[in-house]
Formats: C-alpha cells, sequence, structure tokens
C-alpha cells in the first residue's frame, strides 16, 4: 500500500514508518512501474487538511490519478490535542460519507520522534485495516 499526503507535514511518513507501507509524499503511485495500488490518503484535521483530503478525494472520483490506483482509505491524523471545533467535525461526517475514514489521536512522544510502548486503539485498528486490505470493505 502507498501513503500519500495531501499536504505537506500530513503525518503520512510516520504511519509509513508504523505500520508499513511505501510513503510517496503528495505524489499518486504509478502501479505500472510497479508501485503499490492500494491508497491510503493521509490530511491533517485542520481546516487546511481537510480541503487537501477533500480535493484529492475530487481528484479520485474524476479519475485524475494513475490507472490502477485505488482508495482504501482516508486517514486524518489529529493536528491538536482534544475534540475537534464543530465545524472540522461536520467535515469529518462528510468525508465518512465518501470513503473509509480513520482518525489518528494526538501523540505528544510523535512530535518528539519518539516512540510509544503502545500504539493508540485506532492506530492498531488501523494498522489491522492495512495489513488485510481486501479483508476489509466496510468503513470504520
Amino acid at each position: 500500500m502507498a501513503w500519500v499526503s495531501t499536504h505537506g507535514g500530513a503525518g503520512a511518513s510516520t504511519l509509513a514508518r508504523l505500520l508499513g507501507g511505501a510513503d510517496l509524499g503528495r505524489r499518486w503511485p504509478d502501479p505500472a512501474r510497479g508501485e503499490p495500488s492500494q491508497v491510503l490518503l493521509v490530511a491533517r484535521t485542520h481546516q487546511a487538511g481537510m480541503q487537501a483530503v477533500s480535493q484529492a478525494l475530487h481528484a479520485l472520483r474524476n479519475g485524475e490519478q494513475p490507472a490502477g490506483v485505488h482508495l482504501m482509505a482516508v486517514v486524518l491524523v489529529a493536528d491538536a490535542p482534544g475534540k475537534l471545533p464543530r465545524p472540522l467535525g461536520r467535515r469529518v461526517r462528510v468525508l465518512r460519507s465518501a470513503a473509509e475514514v480513520h482518525r489518528v489521536p494526538w501523540v505528544p512522544a510523535w512530535r518528539l520522534g519518539a516512540e510509544v510502548d503502545q500504539l493508540p486503539k485506532s492506530v492498531r485498528v488501523l494498522a489491522r485495516r492495512v495489513s488485510a486490505p481486501l479483508a476489509h470493505a466496510g468503513r470504520s
């Protein structure tokens, strides 16, 4: 699978390091060149991140990616500790109507490049999802 950042600083590099897969930065994979066809779009939960992931989903819907690329899920990485402001929560609900969405909570240790003893539950769920991409068809 390929982690595709929808904007700089989305968190795809950290997720790829923790869960495996190819970190492709902000570009689509090219399955014709042997790159993974299954994509996880990654964005932060701030306004710019939500807008960027919406644009990426729109591009997918319009076929603007290389042939053979398939969306596994959208992964939203918390941009701050605590609950999302209501307008951003509404954006998450809209995204869930268009794609499978996984939320990654704020992990203070990751800001410092440190490891955690145990991954948060939502990240463990995501790890199971990405380890068996064809076994899951529903939304999380």
